[in-house]
């Protein structure tokens, strides 16, 4: 699966100096459990395992957004097969504009040429991986936007629309271009002969139906002065108003397409013409095959070409979701979490906290996230790559970062009380040396199982050594994620979007090795 690239919002940018700013009033940066931990010896250095009390979360509104540097996705996952009732389904849509990078723009390239014979118009996505399962076909059709002008939020507004994911925002399908095609993931990398002279590869192709072709070659500048809609970019805008791909509902695969990075994503239009030579007294006797390509355009061009518009709409439908207390169904964003409690830590009274945690140095203590595997559907469907974890605020009724242990050497507050140090590592920065969170692998009985540790020693031996509240805790396979209450910035983490599912065990279950759990290493003071 191909690597995500955060995005990083020039607010991050902000937030990052502001961090630097702060660095005088540098919060505790020790690395207690970091380095070396003693060896238990039940003398001086101990180990006990706590238990976690979990219950199933579903994210009901999601507000995260792609960069135009990141992977989109489009297909449909009937069934995972990773809730209990084996019923989870996704539904991915991709709807965005490609128009020339000129106006006025001529198909034949050049005013004077002629063109003989429109031959084809083929929408191309550039590939760049999948998730699921890859031995059935995924079905794509291409459908036209429709009218976006009375509809509110209009998606096609007057400036630039780059992306959002909430189902309300997406544009409404106008027509169908294309039927529906059958796409082999699996016969993606070879090379498909384009034109006469080129060739390409890691490439879906959809050829739209001859009528759109027609519509398209007519309205060409130079055969339709009076109605043409390449003579500029409004013009274009009301002649298409851009793409809708959509996935079968059968389908039980995503995949993944860069939208400008390689130039692999265009629009195609194939074409027969006769050129003008160079000295225009006649028309060359060859006639040539050709095509030209419209880009999804990422930036302005010389003022008269503004950018494309693009959104992914995910719609997650997990249904029949276990309660949380033997199992839980995590799904990268935009998905589902878990909320964590430790009694242990909570109860100050308690003969384990008052006589041992409050006269301890904590080595470690790290919560275990156990995979309950499936051989059948654990290669096909794919656990996520890493794993995030913060606090609940209860003060603010969200959510917030956890204390010390996302990056031990970037100063933060996750209670921002001040402007001079960030509530988040500078530039979105989580040490996953140190913290984990990230995928690990290790063979099970009953097949190769995935595996999380995620480390939160400081926060724990916050917890002593400043007895206060301690915090229910939100664990998710996250794509990105904010905190509204201190500002609207989003944070990248490294997670694809919607890429990845993973069953793992609860706080009650019945299988001691699959329990969600928290093992603390400690040594005693004398």
């Amino acid at each position: 699966m191909q690597k995500r690239t955060p995005y990083i919002s020039a607010s991050v940018i902000i937030l990052s100096i502001l961090f630097i700013i702060g660095s005088c009033t540098k919060l505790d940066t020790t690395t207690i459990g970091g380095d070396l931990i003693p060896a238990i010896d039940n003398v001086n250095t101990f180990a006990d395992t706590l238990d976690i009390q979990t219950t199933q979360g579903v994210f009901d509104q999601d507000s995260t957004k792609l960069g135009l540097s990141e992977n989109y996705v489009i297909g449909h996952i009937q069934d995972d097969h990773h809730d209990s009732a084996g019923i989870s389904a996704t539904d991915a849509s991709l709807y965005l504009q490609m128009r020339p990078s000129f106006y006025p723009f001529y198909i034949g390239g050049q005013p004077k040429d002629t063109i003989i014979k429109a031959d084809s118009v083929v929408l191309c996505l550039s590939y760049k991986g999948f998730w699921g399962d890859s031995t059935q076909p995924i079905h794509l059709q291409v459908f036209e936007i429709g009218d976006q002008s009375t509809r509110i939020p209009n998606f096609w507004d007057s400036v630039y629309r780059y992306n959002t994911i909430r189902e309300d925002n997406a544009p409404t399908k106008g027509q169908s271009l294309s039927v529906s095609k059958a796409i082999d993931i699996r016969s993606l990398g070879n090379y498909t002969k384009v034109g006469i002279h080129d060739s390409v590869n890691y490439q879906i192709r959809i050829k739209l139906n001859d009528a759109f072709r027609d519509r398209l070659f007519s309205r060409d500048s130079l055969t339709n002065s009076f109605n043409n809609a390449f003579h500029s970019d409004s013009l274009f805008r009301l002649f298409n108003n851009g793409f809708a791909i959509e996935a079968s509902s059968s389908d039980n695969a995503l995949v993944y397409t860069d939208l400008f990075n390689d130039g692999k994503t265009r629009l195609e239009l194939h074409y027969s013409k006769r050129s003008r030579t160079d000295n225009d007294t006649g028309y060359a006797a060859t006639i040539d095959t050709v095509y030209s390509n419209f880009y999804f355009n990422s930036g302005y061009t010389g003022g008269s070409v503004r950018k494309s518009a693009v959104a992914n709409k995910i719609i997650r439908n997990p249904r029949a979701l276990p309660s949380g207390v033997q199992e839980l169904y995590l799904q990268t964003t935009p998905g589902t979490f878990a909320n964590l409690r430790i009694p242990q830590l909570e109860d100050t009274s308690s003969k384990f906290y008052k006589d041992t945690l409050m006269n301890s140095v904590i080595n470690r203590a790290e919560i275990e996230i156990q995979q309950i595997p499936d051989p059948n559907y654990d290669n096909v469907f794919n656990a996520p790559n890493y794993m995030y974890l913060d606090l609940v605020d209860s003060v603010a009724n969200k959510w917030k970062p956890i204390y010390y242990d996302l990056n031990p050497s970037s100063s933060y507050d996750p209670d921002f009380k001040t402007g001079g140090i960030p509530y988040f590592p500078s530039y979105g920065a989580v040490d996953f040396t140190y913290f984990g969170g990230y995928i690990r692998k290790r063979v099970d009985i009953a097949g190769t199982q995935s595996y999380y540790n995620i480390n939160i020693t400081r926060y724990v031996q916050k917890l002593i050594t400043q007895p206060g509240k301690n915090y229910e805790l939100r664990l998710f396979p996250a794509h990105s994620f904010s905190y509204p209450q201190y500002g609207s910035v989003l944070i990248p983490y490294p997670n694809t979007i919607a890429y990845g599912s993973v069953k793992v065990g609860g706080g009650n279950n019945p299988n001691a090795k699959y329990r969600m759990r928290m093992r603390i290493i400690y040594t005693k003071i004398k």
